[in-house]
């Protein structure tokens, strides 16, 4: 049976690969104080689905790639997301258009 971890999607920019970041909360042996510990997990996204603030599931499997030994399972839960403006027109407003009326409320 393969290992699952799971975490939530810091990136998504690769192609097919989403990086997963994991914390865990451990014991120090000696001291017996409990610390949080954070790891980042490269994974395999086939179709790639998951977004960026997913919580989702991976497994172990093969060696994809160098950095590759993760696919992912399923994703538990999808992020509700911010809203980003793309290059083109959004409803007849651009980015610059945005950005120039923040500017101008910020100096008021």
């Amino acid at each position: 049976m393969a290992r699952t971890l799971t975490g939530i999607v810091s990136s998504d920019i690769r192609d097919k690969t989403i990086t997963v970041t994991v914390t865990s909360r451990e014991t120090h042996p000696i001291y017996r104080k409990q610390f949080t510990v954070t790891r980042k997990y490269s994974a395999h996204d086939e179709k790639n689905d998951a977004n960026v603030g997913d919580k989702v599931q991976i497994s172990e499997s093969r060696p994809i790639s160098k950095t590759k030994t993760w696919k992912l399972d399923k994703i538990i839960e999808r992020s509700e997301g911010s809203v980003t403006l793309k290059e083109d027109k959004i409803e007849g407003v651009t980015k610059e258009e945005v950005v120039e009326e923040k500017a101008i409320e910020e100096t008021k």
